[in-house]
C-alpha cells in the first residue's frame, strides 16, 4: 500500500505533457488493451482531451501523488449509464495510487449504479475496481487495438449502497 498523498484536481494544461506520456506507454497499452487511437498520436490525444475537458457530463480529474503527476481518472456518459476510467503512470502501480484515485473519483460522483470494464486478464485493474465496491457483472469481448486481437473484458457495476 502506498504512503504517498493522493489527491484529484481539476486537470490543467501542464498536466497534458505528462497525461500524454503515460496513455502512450506501450507495456500500459498492452495490458489495458482497449486503447483509442489517441493512445498513439499526439495530436489525436490533445485534440480528445480538449473534448473531454469541455464536455460537461464528463468528470475529468488529475490524480496527482506527493505533488506528482501519475495519471487520470474520469466519469463519463449518460446518466443512467456512467462508466469510470482510469490511467495510472505504471512507474506508480502496485502503490494503492489507482484504489486510491478512484475510491475519490467515486466520492465526488454521486449517480449510481456506475459500470467499469477491464481487459479480464488485467487482473490489477480488476482488483481495483473491486477493492472500490465494484463487482463483475458478466464478461464480453471486443477489438482490443492495442493487442490487435479480439480480447475478452470483463463488465463490473457499482450499485448504490
Amino acid at each position: 500500500m502506498t504512503t504517498a498523498e493522493i489527491s484529484l484536481r481539476e486537470v490543467r494544461d501542464g498536466d497534458l505533457p505528462s497525461l500524454w506520456e503515460h496513455a502512450s506507454d506501450p507495456e500500459a497499452q498492452r495490458i489495458a488493451a482497449f486503447t483509442g487511437e489517441y493512445h498513439y498520436d499526439r495530436a489525436l490525444f490533445d485534440a480528445h482531451l480538449a473534448k473531454i475537458r469541455a464536455a460537461p457530463d464528463v468528470l475529468m480529474r488529475t490524480v496527482v501523488a506527493d505533488g506528482e503527476v501519475v495519471g487520470q481518472a474520469a466519469v463519463y456518459g449518460p446518466p443512467d449509464e456512467r462508466e469510470v476510467t482510469y490511467w495510472i503512470d505504471r512507474a506508480h502501480w502496485g502503490r494503492g495510487i489507482a484504489t486510491a484515485a478512484l475510491t475519490a473519483l467515486i466520492d465526488l460522483e454521486p449517480t449510481r449504479p456506475l459500470h467499469a470494464r477491464a481487459a479480464a486478464d488485467n487482473t490489477g485493474s480488476i482488483r481495483v475496481l473491486e477493492k472500490c465496491g465494484f463487482v463483475v457483472t458478466g464478461h464480453d469481448r471486443g477489438f482490443a487495438r492495442a493487442r490487435d486481437a479480439e480480447t475478452d473484458e470483463a463488465v463490473l457495476i457499482l450499485e448504490a449502497t
